[in-house]
C-alpha cells in the first residue's frame, strides 16, 4: 500500500531518504526497492520496527555501498539527525497522532536539505469525518487520531515553517469504502460478512494491481479519496 508517488519525489541515486513515522514499513522498503538510496525508517512504536525488519528481510542481499537500509525508534519531536540531513523526507500518515505535530513539521524542515523535497500525507477531511460519525472507537484509542485536518489548513501550516508547495494529489479511495464498513460495524467488524468481503477486494487489489480496480479508484480518488498526499521543496537560499 503505496501512498506517495515516487514519480513526484524523484528519487535518485545517492539519495538519503527519512521515512518518519514508518510504521511497519511500507514506504522505506518501497524507497530502498525502488533505487539505490540510503533509506531510514524512523517510528516511536518498536514493534513496528521489528515488523518492518521481518519484513525487509527478503530484500537485505541488496545491502551495498549503493544501497543501504537502517531503522531507528525515535520520537518525530527530537529526530537524531543534524540539519539538511536527508534529500527525501516522507512522513505519511503521521501528524493525525501526534499531539505537537506542528512540531514535528519543524523537524522535518530541519532534516531536509536545501533543495529536497517532502512528501507529507493525512486523512483527507470528509473521508475521514465520516469516519468519526459512525464510530467513536475508531479515533478514541490508544494511538488513534487526535484530529481531522482541513487540506488548505495544513497546507498553510508546512509553508510558513518555510516549505514551498508543489502539488498533491489524493489516495485510497477503495480504503474509504473500508473503513467505513469497519466503522459501520465497529462491535463485529473482523466477523462482518461485508468487512471480510471487501477486505478481500483491497487486498486482492494491492497485491494484483488489476486494471479493473486501478481505475475506479483513480476515478474516485478526487472524490473519496482517504488520503491527500502535499509534495514541498525546500529553497537552496533563504
Amino acid at each position: 500500500m503505496i501512498t506517495v508517488d515516487f514519480g513526484t519525489l524523484a528519487l535518485r541515486s545517492g539519495d538519503k531518504v527519512l521515512d518518519l513515522g514508518g510504521g511497519e514499513g511500507r514506504h522505506v522498503i518501497g524507497f530502498y526497492v525502488e533505487e539505490d538510496v540510503h533509506a531510514i525508517g524512523v517510528d516511536l512504536g518498536f514493534h513496528d520496527l521489528q515488523t518492518t525488519a521481518k519484513k525487509f528481510e527478503p530484500f537485505a542481499e541488496q545491502q551495498n555501498t549503493r544501497k543501504q537500509f537502517h531503522l531507528a525508534c525515535t520520537n518525530a519531536l527530537q529526530l537524531p539527525f543534524a540539519d539538511a540531513s536527508f534529500d527525501k523526507v516522507v512522513c505519511s500518515e503521521v501528524l493525525e497522532h501526534i499531539p505537537d505535530y506542528a512540531g514535528a513539521l519543524r523537524e522535518i524542515e530541519r532534516v531536509l536539505k536545501p533543495g529536497g523535497v517532502a512528501a507529507i500525507s493525512v486523512p483527507r477531511y470528509a473521508p475521514e469525518w465520516i469516519c468519526w460519525a459512525l464510530s467513536d472507537e475508531y479515533h478514541n484509542n490508544e494511538g488513534g487520531h487526535l484530529r481531522i485536518f482541513k487540506e488548505h489548513s495544513l497546507r498553510r501550516e508546512i509553508e510558513n515553517t518555510g516549505l514551498c508547495f508543489i502539488r498533491r494529489h489524493w489516495a485510497h479511495a477503495l480504503h474509504s469504502v473500508y473503513w467505513w464498513l469497519q466503522c459501520a460495524f465497529w462491535k463485529t467488524k473482523e466477523q462482518n460478512w461485508l468487512v471480510q468481503q471487501w477486505h478481500k477486494l483491497v487486498v486482492w487489489d494491492m497485491m494484483e494491481r488489476p486494471v479493473l480496480t486501478n481505475t475506479l479508484e483513480r476515478m474516485l480518488n478526487p472524490l473519496i479519496g482517504k488520503s491527500v498526499v502535499m509534495y514541498f521543496y525546500k529553497r537552496s537560499q533563504p
